[in-house]
């Protein structure tokens, strides 16, 4: 894996070049990896991944703990990993022990030996010789070190212990790690700023080729997020990768940006497909034009609409006028809503590949805004632009 800085704002967003392997194209960030389920995204098939912006969905996000109850990691290291076993030679892989979806992590089942998740398979306690011999045998392009994640509400006394946990286990699977594959040395401490900082300053002193930050989307306000990616980025250095789980809503993109991330995880594209939204906020320019707004596009906010709505039954235009994605060049919100209504599988293939699609575009804004040096510009004005929405749909 090779990582470059190439631009920066007067602040600490900045634009890069990832290279995680040789069949696969080198990806721009601050860039979404795509998360999946085994390996594969949730709704979107393998052949219609081609349909998805390129090379900006070339690295795909899986939890090596979705296999616990798959494959042993023998028959999948027999078969050549999971490149060879999806037959998807061509994308890169990132492994990460949370993906937001299936495997929260349970902090209070969590003990020194080992973590614990919840997963639909029940409850799994997972030490690092075993996780280590998960990834040896998929041979992911990166992954990211086993972590004792916990929620903002934990006493000081939890923090500290899982941080003190977190890197004896991030030096047991420095030790137990293949040649192959780069290691993202895991950052946590929940709500505590003075963990975060020993956290990273410590993760920093290891041999890894980047970091993951976990423990956010765990409890924390939106207010606190700031501070603690700060005191994380602040300690980490800046000539390698980062990149996190938990921030998904586009202010708290926008918040990792500003803080010096440079890869973010998109389960909350699956969120939204799953609810039957559809992302509808401007790329362009993120300036609201308050007369082209039609009245039935009120119902939810600027940010996204909610296709199972009855106010879109007959409306025969696409999610986004002028989007090329597949969905909104073929079909309209009159055809999503009724698939929505009739329990139909397609309408959540149509949604993510919209929604993957325009949050793609979304990174992208924010890249350009970085090189043109206005991303300050950028993120006050989505912020405000979506509080005087808000406020004024409340009265």
């Amino acid at each position: 894996m090779k990582f470059a800085v190439k631009s920066w704002t007067k602040g600490k967003a900045r634009t890069g070049l990832l290279h995680v392997g040789t069949n696969q194209p080198p990806l721009e960030t601050p860039s979404l990896l795509i998360t999946t389920l085994k390996g594969l995204p949730l709704f979107v098939s393998p052949d219609l991944l081609s349909s998805l912006p390129h090379p900006d969905s070339s690295l795909l996000q899986f939890s090596p703990i979705h296999f616990l109850d798959g494959p042993t990691p023998r028959t999948i290291s027999d078969i050549g990993g999971l490149h060879q076993m999806l037959g998807m030679q061509e994308y890169g892989f990132a492994a990460v022990s949370r993906d937001s979806i299936q495997c929260l992590p349970a902090s209070d089942a969590a003990n020194k030996v080992g973590a614990s998740f919840d997963t639909p398979g029940g409850r799994h306690l997972v030490k690092p010789a075993e996780y280590m011999k998960i990834i040896s045998s998929m041979k992911p392009n990166l992954w990211a070190s086993l972590a004792d994640e916990v929620p903002s509400w934990v006493s000081d006394k939890r923090n500290k212990m899982s941080v003190d946990r977190t890197l004896k286990w991030l030096d047991e699977c420095i030790s137990l790690s293949p040649t192959g594959g780069d290691v993202f040395g895991a950052v946590v401490g929940g709500s505590n700023i003075e963990e975060r900082k020993r956290c990273a300053m410590e993760t920093a002193k290891r041999n890894v080729s980047g970091y993951w930050i976990g423990g956010f989307g765990l409890g924390e306000s939106m207010d606190d997020q700031p501070a603690l990616l700060n005191a994380v980025t602040d300690n980490l250095p800046e000539e390698k990768p980062r990149l996190i789980c938990g921030l998904g809503l586009p202010e708290e993109v926008l918040k990792g940006v500003a803080a010096g991330i440079d890869l973010f995880d998109s389960s909350y594209i699956y969120h939204l497909t799953l609810g039957g939204f559809a992302l509808t906020f401007p790329l362009n320019s993120i300036e609201f034009n308050r007369s082209e707004l039609k009245p039935k596009d009120m119902v939810i906010d600027r940010t996204k609409i909610n296709l199972k709505a009855t106010v879109y039954r007959k409306d025969t235009s696409p999610i986004v006028a002028g989007c090329c994605c597949y969905t909104c060049l073929n079909h309209t919100k009159a055809y999503i809503n009724h698939l929505l209504n009739v329990h139909e599988m397609l309408a959540q293939i149509l949604l993510e590949i919209h929604n993957t699609h325009h949050y793609i575009g979304f990174f992208r804004s924010i890249r350009e805004a970085i090189k043109q040096d206005k991303f300050e510009q950028f993120h006050q004005v989505f912020v405000q632009s979506r509080r005087e929405h808000l406020a004024s749909i409340t009265v």
